[in-house]
């Protein structure tokens, strides 16, 4: 299976683990869509904020390049390697025009708690 691969090259260090993600990003849209889902939840953690900025660099360089998607976010393209740097702090308007440029969007749902 890919994903197993994905797994064994990563822990072998056969292969990039930047360079790997970025390939299973760009070869699974919904792979893409869930890495991206599962990382941008750690932008509520200050000790694991860079997880989910640097998640969100991953998937625009595989679906297009950081070049490109600051052209199309009407940014710089050092403005925006600085904010997805692990210690960026994006604004609204960056982290959005990055989602649309990579074809996605922000959306809101429930947190999972238990209420007493």
């Amino acid at each position: 299976m890919e994903t197993e691969k994905f797994i064994k090259n990563a822990l072998t260090g056969s292969v990039s683990h930047t360079d790997e993600t970025i390939r299973e990003l760009r070869a699974d849209r919904q792979f893409a869509v869930e890495y991206l889902k599962a990382a941008l939840e750690e932008l509520d953690d200050p000790d694991n904020r860079a997880t989910g900025l640097l998640a969100l660099r991953d998937v625009a360089e595989a679906y297009g390049g950081l070049g490109m998607v600051a052209e199309q976010a009407g940014i710089s393209r050092e403005a925006l390697y600085r904010s997805l740097s692990p210690k960026g702090n994006p604004t609204l308007k960056t982290l959005l025009a990055v989602l649309k440029s990579v074809e996605m969007r922000l959306s809101v749902e429930p947190e999972n708690r238990v209420h007493a």
